[in-house]
């Protein structure tokens, strides 16, 4: 069965393209087939850095957001994955909900699991309320706290969230941060996580010996979690 991710969390700010980009590298790195779609039309990040895998898509066009679906169907032994921009919660759903995409699922052979990246604050908690209140059991979620800006979330862990999660079989993981200066040079290289772990500084956009250390060691722990997930 083709398995469409779809990468979100609708707020800005909270690491939905990092997570994109290291889901994107756990599939290159696995041997898993993929194909990438960015919705982001000023700077996508899945097109950025990894653009060999990836192409465009306009959440306002029915016609473009169809050929994520086309392609699951016409390659079913591919993972897609989407990378959504901030602000795209609404016409994705408008686009789900007139085309009959989940109702198709089932009867195509495709799953769908919307990935709710998050950071420690209440929007985040909210806006996750809302995404189940809306979905509920018709979707699959791997909810993935960010510890982009912070490794506290009582908030999350407060809220009914965290039991609607576990009646519906949610897989939630925890992103650790990375160091703010390697994450700058990565971005600022626009190389890919297995160039940032391979690359030394002598490559000119390499990084040093600690520091691609470092990678490697904060991508160890995102794969161990993202192998919980049945990516």
């Amino acid at each position: 069965m083709a398995k469409i991710h779809l990468i979100g969390g609708e707020k800005g700010g909270v690491g939905k393209s990092v997570v994109a980009r290291v889901v994107a590298q756990y599939l290159i790195d696995k041997n898993l087939p993929f194909l990438g779609f960015d919705t982001d039309r000023s700077h996508g990040a899945l097109l950025r850095f990894y653009s060999a895998y990836t192409s465009p898509v306009v959440v306002d066009r029915y016609e473009s957001l169809d050929r994520i679906v086309e392609a699951a169907l016409a390659q079913p032994e591919k993972r897609l994955l989407v990378d959504l921009a901030a602000q795209t919660h609404d016409p994705l759903v408008k686009w789900m909900d007139e085309s009959g995409v989940l109702e198709l699922a089932a009867e195509a052979g495709y799953s769908l699991t919307y990935w709710h990246v998050m950071d420690s604050g209440k929007d985040s908690v909210d806006l996750l309320r809302r995404l189940v209140d809306r979905f509920y059991a018709r979707l699959n979620y791997v909810v993935v706290l960010n510890q982009l800006r912070g490794d506290n979330f009582d908030l999350f862990e407060q809220s009914a969230e965290p039991a609607r999660l576990q009646e519906l079989n949610a897989t939630v993981l925890t992103l650790k941060r990375l160091h703010e200066p390697v994450i700058n040079k990565i971005d600022v290289g626009s190389t890919s996580f297995w160039a940032a772990k391979h690359r030394s500084e002598t490559d000119g956009k390499g990084l040093g010996l600690l520091e691609r250390q470092r990678v490697k060691m904060w991508l160890h722990h995102a794969y161990e979690q993202l192998d919980r997930a049945g990516v």
